[in-house]
């Protein structure tokens, strides 16, 4: 999907709507090091419900910081890796840290 600058009122409200979420900055903090499989990602962020887990992941696919790869094994497992979208927010979530 497609955003435009004048679509938000500041960089404050567009990083947000991108990166907000209860679990979203956790996501893309797993993701820096290495592609993760989805059952991985559910095993880091216990709290998260598969339900919720499955939305922010949809969420974050969809604005395109995060790529999602079917592997056709028996059962069919998820990778998840970021995209350079996605790599572009490290530093916020560095700061995040710091």
């Amino acid at each position: 999907m497609e955003y435009s600058k004048d679509q938000f009122n500041c960089p404050v409200e567009a990083t947000l709507f991108l990166i907000g979420g209860k679990y979203k900055p956790l996501i893309l903090w797993y993701l820096i090091e290495k592609p993760l499989h989805y059952m991985e990602l559910q095993r880091m962020i216990p709290k998260a419900t598969p339900k919720i887990l499955s939305q922010q992941l949809h969420d974050l696919e969809e604005c395109g910081m995060m790529h999602r790869e079917v592997i056709p094994d028996k059962p069919p497992r998820t990778l998840y890796s970021l995209t350079p979208f996605g790599r572009s927010v490290i530093p916020v979530l560095d700061a995040m840290c710091d």
